[in-house]
């Protein structure tokens, strides 16, 4: 029996949802669909430049989920840009969900950007357990 699609989390819902070449009359394009997720992968990915694992529990599926979704998004929209195709981003199986309401796996409160910060520290329950450790033998 197949498991049921997990549904991806998202924090930013696409400002325009279509996009085709300048100057080509509607009739005469071919249009390829991208999946909210898969924009929500790329926007996390590429334009935020969280790590895979981040990006991925940022959307609360997998680094395996996520890369599927990233490869396959990246490749959509290779294709509408080197073919001239319009572009139409809709549908997929996602959930809407304020950045600030859902904590990363690892502990983490923070905004993508925040994220990428090097200074941002991930307190996960391991750098807990060694703080306390150093701690004690202090």
């Amino acid at each position: 029996m197949v498991r049921p699609k997990q549904q991806r989390q998202i924090s930013a819902v696409p400002k325009a949802t279509y996009f085709k070449p300048q100057g080509i009359p509607m009739t005469r394009l071919s249009e390829v669909r991208l999946s909210v997720e898969g924009l929500e992968a790329v926007r996390l990915a590429d334009l935020e430049g969280l790590p895979c694992c981040r990006a991925a529990a940022h959307m609360g599926i997998s680094r395996h989920t996520f890369g599927r979704v990233l490869a396959e998004a990246r490749g959509i929209i290779a294709a509408a840009l080197v073919h001239g195709q319009a572009l139409r981003i809709e549908g997929g199986d996602w959930v809407f969900q304020e950045p600030a309401a859902r904590p990363c796996e690892q502990g983490l409160n923070e905004s993508p950007s925040e994220m990428k910060n090097e200074k941002s520290r991930c307190r996960s329950a391991r750098d807990r357990e060694i703080s306390t450790d150093e701690e004690n033998l202090a």
